[in-house]
């Protein structure tokens, strides 16, 4: 028995999900309180970190991997191999069988999961004013944007050229922003900047292997970001998936704030846009659930960033034996991520982006040794090396899209990440 790998806080609450009605809430006394800010300051490249609306896990060491598929696609049998994994650490008297990781957008990179040697459970993050955010770049830094500007909106172009002579109703174009800095990137401040910034959503970080091309030596590369979006939740039978699709960048003046939340609740792109997106996730749930919620119309969320349309799908198990790493995959990917038809969809984005997106638009997060966790989409986020972090942005694309107004989605949505790391605004060269 390894005495820091028991959950703190009340061990009944080892299966909660953030949302789903009726699951127990993690403590909030203020000791619970004061042991989130202290996962987060423990954070260390390398770590995993979930900060959720309601808890923050902090999981170090590696006490089982999740072997990889051995074929061409990650992905085949993925839920299978966590279960056996999972169920071999059980076995081995390891007390605390969760995996913990990211899953890739698609199968031609590996899942990162592994089962921690020892986890920390606390409740949601709380930040005091002597926690200021503070720069995590130190000295200068160069911005390179993949594709440029001219070609990320004449990539919009051809696949709304495609929607005219095609099946393809939707396909999300995305683009990467290239920060090089002079001195190593304090991933620890990042991550504090972002969870500051991100009370309601899932911030993030995911130890990765090193490229294969990489130089001996060279340091840790993390997945590091703070999603809007979780893809699904399970809590024994109760169900909870939350897609966002539509969206509208904030203003800093209120008046013009609010027109921007109106017209997008208005927006018939943006709604067709969200409908397609809640028919497939409804369309992969229901043949798991004997009871699913889906909203008749879309709700309004906001980050500091960004206005989106949202919608909270609920529903109940009809298998006990279905976990939520199953259900994720089952929904993966989205039309919020991909689009619609997916295949098409896919097809379009390999032949558009000049980039493969790795594990941005994956999804991150946590599956117990009962099926329980939680998966957010990996979005607002960047892949960082020691001196170089990639940033991504996508929208998605509908009849009715404009390159110009997509290109200034992606600039928004980079905002995220920028504010994080104290970079100006201004992505295009």
């Amino acid at each position: 028995m390894i005495p820091d790998s028991k959950i703190t806080g009340r061990q009944q609450d080892a299966r909660t999900v953030d949302g789903v009605v009726g699951a127990p809430v993690v403590a909030r006394e203020p000791e619970q309180e004061a042991l989130s800010s202290r996962l987060l300051r423990d954070y260390d490249a390398g770590s995993f970190f979930f900060a959720s609306p309601k808890r923050t896990m902090l999981a170090r060491g590696v006490f089982a991997t999740v072997p990889d598929a051995g074929g061409t696609n990650s992905l085949d049998g993925l839920p299978e191999r966590v279960a056996a994994v999972l169920s071999a650490s059980r076995d081995a008297a390891h007390d605390i069988p969760v995996a913990v990781g990211a899953v890739p957008f698609d199968g031609k990179v590996a899942a990162q999961l592994v089962v921690p040697m020892t986890i920390q459970r606390a409740g949601p993050m709380v930040f005091d004013g002597a926690a200021a955010a503070r720069s995590p770049l130190a000295g200068q830094y160069t911005l390179r944007p993949v594709p440029e500007p001219a070609a990320y909106k004449d990539g919009v172009a051809a696949a709304l050229k495609l929607m005219q002579e095609g099946p393809l109703r939707k396909v999300v174009l995305s683009r990467s922003l290239h920060v090089d800095t002079a001195s190593p990137v304090d991933l620890r401040q990042l991550l504090h900047n972002l969870a500051r910034r991100n009370p309601h959503g899932y911030t993030f970080a995911v130890d990765l292997p090193q490229h294969a091309d990489a130089a001996p030596g060279a340091g840790r590369r993390t997945l590091i970001g703070a999603s809007p979006e979780l893809l699904v939740a399970r809590s024994g039978l109760q169900v909870l998936a939350n897609p966002l699709a539509g969206s509208a960048a904030r203003s800093p003046e209120p008046v013009e704030d609010h027109a921007r939340a109106t017209k997008l609740m208005a927006s018939p792109k943006d709604l067709h846009e969200h409908a397609v997106v809640i028919d497939a996730v409804a369309e992969a749930l229901r043949p798991f659930c004997k009871t699913l919620d889906v909203p008749k119309g879309p709700s309004l969320v906001s980050t500091q960033t960004m206005w989106h349309l949202s919608s909270r799908i609920t529903g109940e198990l009809k298998d006990p034996s279905i976990t939520s790493l199953t259900l994720a995959l089952a929904m993966h990917p989205t039309p919020a991520v991909c689009g619609h038809p997916t295949a098409l969809a896919h097809t379009a984005i390999g032949n558009i982006e000049p980039f493969h997106r790795g594990y941005y638009t994956g999804t991150v997060g946590w599956c117990d040794a009962n099926g329980d966790g939680q998966w957010a989409v990996t979005i607002r986020c960047a892949e960082a090396d020691e001196r170089t972090l990639r940033l991504f942005a996508g929208a998605g694309i509908v009849v009715g899209s404009t390159p110009e107004a997509e290109l200034a989605e992606t600039e928004a949505k980079f905002r995220a990440m920028l504010q994080a790391l104290g970079v100006g605004l201004e992505v295009q060269p």
